[in-house]
């Protein structure tokens, strides 16, 4: 593995809409088991709603915890500093009215090793990105329609 303690993998972020506002919590047992298995580690986690009237407002984890079903307890005080007000304004703009969204900013903590070992060997990234899964089922789509 890496010689180099604690070498950072790549940071990726989400910006999850929940429409109507309506969270039911499905995802949070995935989400916390990747953080358990080292895969992910979380850096910030917030929640911001979007009135009818198109203002936003952050939402406090304690009250989306009050109903035993989703329990976001253990993410309290996910803040690494990285999120600014620029970015959940970025994320607020792609919400409709009346939803709210998770805005999750975690670590590829998986790939800090490999990237490290890469770099011993000479090797360096020239480029990455990421192929939306919609795009990603229309062509599956287009191909079985083909086929």
């Amino acid at each position: 593995m890496s010689n180099e303690p604690n070498e950072p993998g790549p940071i990726d972020y989400l910006v999850i809409e929940f429409p109507g506002s309506r969270m039911t919590g499905e995802g949070l047992p995935l989400l916390i088991d990747l953080v358990d298995r080292g895969i992910i580690r979380v850096l910030d986690l917030i929640f911001i709603r979007k009135d009818s009237d198109g203002s936003v407002r952050g939402v406090e984890l304690a009250d989306l915890t009050g109903d035993d079903r989703l329990d976001l307890a253990v993410f309290e005080g996910a803040s690494s500093g990285l999120l600014a007000q620029d970015d959940i304004d970025d994320a607020s703009r792609v919400l409709e009215p009346g939803n709210s969204a998770a805005v999750l900013v975690y670590e590829n903590v998986w790939a800090g090793p490999l990237a490290a070992a890469l770099r011993r060997g000479g090797a360096r990234l020239v480029a990455n990105g990421r192929i939306p899964v919609q795009e990603i089922v229309a062509s599956l789509d287009a191909a079985e329609t083909k086929a």
